[in-house]
């Protein structure tokens, strides 16, 4: 499929323009023929050239707003094509107003929009065009689109408050780092220097910070190098199945941070269901695409177990609880409740909120047990090392006073 730019009078006598994705340029003479257009010109778009690392991608929070505005207008009564097209004239990034480019034209080519939709997998998630899909076969998209819209303002308004309380530690942190790294490499040397001539065994922990700041100055590149290495080795074994499962794992076990991220997996978990249980969808596709959006590699496993055991005729509940220490008591007696009543998606729904309450306090757990963690790590290292550079001026100034 290629992009064409295409000019054409209307029966009118106006003159249009636009974009058409098409395999060739008949198949644009054709449908603007089927428009009723009389084509001036049709030609090629010309390829952007445009650096990877500067291309600009479709956030959680543009999607969010599309989804609302286009629940808005499509209640309004507009017409799909005409909502699609009021979008591109407002969302901010290119990458987006291309691909709802190609929607429009793979739309008004006959295909589904959700269907559309798919095709652009980097943008619209599998959530995403299912639930559209859903509402396209129930008519009733307008519906879908605002439960799509509430979901996703919430996801986005929890992965906010857990990015801005990250951002004040990580601060500190990135500041400790650079605090000990001039202190090593600018400090230390010079009190180093005056210490060579005196002659005298020099307590062992100046003997230790000398020696680091000596190691660090002559293997800075070398160091630096590692920790790069480390970085990039630590994210490709992420990128493997097992990698991807031990390093979730791990996660979930660090205190107080692993307690967030299993609540906010839980939070997703509980409102990607009820979202798609409240659109139609079914419960064996639901629960595969609710695993696939929950974030840890542990939850997914377990969520796709309970999803074989519920395909051989199981509860929901029951495959749950077998689980140990990722679904909590409360999860699976409401789960159970909303099973038995037939308000499955009302119960996941007040769970949901019950855990975006549950790492809203989390969140502010972590940020009072950070700050005093890292300031205290900051005191003690970079004290240290300023204790440990004026123990040998001690140590002459008691002789001195002793002599005397």
């Amino acid at each position: 499929m290629a992009e064409f730019l295409w000019k054409g009078r209307t029966a009118s006598g106006d003159m249009q323009s636009g974009e058409i994705t098409a395999e060739n340029p008949q198949d644009v003479y054709k449908v603007l023929r089927e428009k009723k257009i009389v084509p001036v010109s049709v030609k090629s778009k010309p390829k952007e050239i445009t650096l990877p690392f500067l291309k600009k991608g479709v956030g959680l929070r543009d999607i969010s707003v599309f989804t609302r505005q286009f629940s808005t207008m499509i209640s309004a009564g507009l017409p799909l094509i005409k909502c699609l097209e009021i979008q591109v004239e407002q969302v901010q990034s290119p990458t987006f107003k291309s691909v709802l480019k190609r929607v429009i034209s793979d739309v008004e080519g006959g295909t589904t929009l959700a269907d559309a939709m798919r095709k652009h997998k980097n943008v619209f998630t599998e959530l995403y065009v299912n639930m559209v899909s859903a509402g396209e076969q129930g008519g009733a998209l307008d519906t879908i689109l605002e439960k799509l819209a509430e979901y996703l303002e919430k996801s986005a308004e929890i992965i906010r408050k857990i990015k801005g309380a990250m951002i004040y530690p990580t601060m500190i942190v990135l500041v400790s780092i650079g605090a000990i790294a001039i202190l090593l490499l600018f400090v230390i040397p010079t009190f180093a220097k005056m210490y060579t001539g005196l002659g005298q065994s020099l307590p062992l922990p100046t003997r230790i910070v000398m020696m680091a700041s000596a190691l660090l100055k002559k293997y800075i590149i070398l160091i630096t190098g590692i920790l790069i290495g480390l970085f990039f080795a630590i994210k490709a074994y992420y990128k493997t199945e097992d990698g991807h499962l031990r390093l979730d794992a791990i996660t979930l076990k660090i205190p107080i941070m692993g307690d967030l991220m299993l609540k906010q997996s839980l939070s997703r978990f509980s409102r990607t269901l009820s979202t798609l249980l409240g659109s139609g969808v079914n419960i064996l596709d639901a629960l595969e695409i609710t695993a696939k959006t929950s974030g840890n590699k542990v939850i997914e496993n377990a969520i796709m177990r309970a999803r074989t055991s519920i395909a051989q005729g199981e509860s929901i509940a029951a495959p749950l609880a077998k689980e140990k220490g990722l679904f909590p008591p409360m999860v699976i007696q409401m789960i159970t409740i909303g099973e038995q009543t037939g308000g499955l998606e009302t119960m996941l729904a007040k769970v949901a909120d019950f855990y975006d309450a549950e790492v809203d306090q989390a969140v502010e757990n972590l940020m009072s047990a950070i700050e005093p963690i890292v300031i205290v790590f900051l005191g003690v290292i970079v004290g240290g090392m300023v204790m440990a550079m004026y123990l040998p001026i001690f140590k002459l100034a008691s002789a001195f006073i002793g002599g005397g």
